[in-house]
């Protein structure tokens, strides 16, 4: 009876503690920085700063505790995500996580990758720079840019997860995977493992098989290949697994937690914009493919009608 007692007594104070055992993970802040870059263009000008948007609008409601900076348009300079990443490593911890998701345009010289921002370019050697100084252990940087491959090799190090929209840098083409991953952030069915969490795995792997469908049910030839890295030393995969060894880290590294995503996701209006979104984003895209076999003022009419009502989508989107 005794030894019953002493063993109620023993996990009894077990229990107790456990919620002093878990502060530090309780306490534990996750930093998101978002930079949507150059568009070059008004058709992609518009559409990274509709991407940045979403993301920004995505993470303040489901992680409204944690620290969230966008930076598109003037405001994307190399100076200030250097200054961003400088106060982050000046106030994240050990234990924190790091979040750094890029949209837009990226170049490659069989060098270095460099990320195209107004005045100076940030090159894949200084971005990963900026991250080595920064103390937290847990890191992930989505580079979703076209010619992200290329900048793969300069960003992959222990406990940091790297996902590139292209698997080399030559893959210079404008890039759809940032729209499939802010899907995966917003949609239910990524959580696979029911967590009422999205791992960057799982946002991976969503995002990946969503953009290679785009590129077959448009009968085009898929101009991008994303890719995984997270063990700091490999080449990146498309399929991780524990045959090469990838996508363990990635697995455990928690992007987003559900509740008022899902919420958002049961809302018919909310759904029919996203969707009709999605629709005109791809309808420029079509019509920029066919412009050398149409008219050029019947082509510049159907451009302009399309940014007037995906402006308007993105109005209603982000009230």
């Amino acid at each position: 009876m005794r030894n019953k007692i002493s063993a109620f007594i023993g996990v009894h104070r077990r229990l107790l503690l456990l919620p002093f055992l878990l502060l530090p993970a309780l306490h534990a802040e996750t930093f998101y920085l978002t930079i949507a870059g150059l568009g070059g263009a008004p058709e992609y000008d518009q559409r990274f700063s509709g991407w940045a948007k979403d993301l920004d609008k995505l993470l303040k409601s489901a992680e409204p505790t944690a620290k969230i900076e966008t930076l598109q348009g003037a405001d994307a300079t190399k100076a200030n995500i250097e200054a961003r990443l400088r106060d982050i490593a000046a106030h994240a911890k050990p234990d924190d996580s790091v979040i750094v998701m890029m949209i837009g345009h990226g170049t490659y010289d069989n060098i270095d990758y460099k990320f195209n921002l107004p005045g100076p370019d940030l090159t894949a050697t200084e971005l990963g720079n900026l991250l080595d100084k920064i103390p937290a252990k847990h890191q992930l940087v989505v580079n979703m840019t076209s010619s992200s491959g290329g900048s793969l090799v300069a960003l992959e190090r222990p406990n940091r997860v790297v996902i590139t929209a292209t698997k080399t840098g030559t893959e210079k083409n404008a890039t759809y995977f940032a729209r499939y991953w802010i899907e995966a952030l917003r949609d239910p069915a990524s959580d696979t493992d029911k967590s009422e969490a999205i791992s960057a795995l799982e946002a991976f792997k969503y995002a990946e098989q969503k953009t290679a469908s785009f590129f077959e049910t448009q009968k085009r030839l898929a101009t991008e290949h994303a890719l995984l890295e997270d063990t700091g030393k490999g080449e990146g995969v498309k399929t991780p697994g524990p045959e090469n060894g990838e996508g363990l880290l990635a697995s455990h590294f928690t992007v987003l937690h559900l509740g008022a995503v899902a919420a958002q996701a049961n809302s018919p209006e909310k759904l029919a914009l996203l969707k009709r979104k999605e629709e005109l984003e791809t309808a420029i895209d079509d019509l920029k493919y066919h412009k050398a076999s149409m008219d050029l003022g019947e082509y510049r009419a159907k451009l302009q009608q399309y940014f007037v009502e995906l402006a308007k989508t993105q109005e209603a989107l982000d009230k």
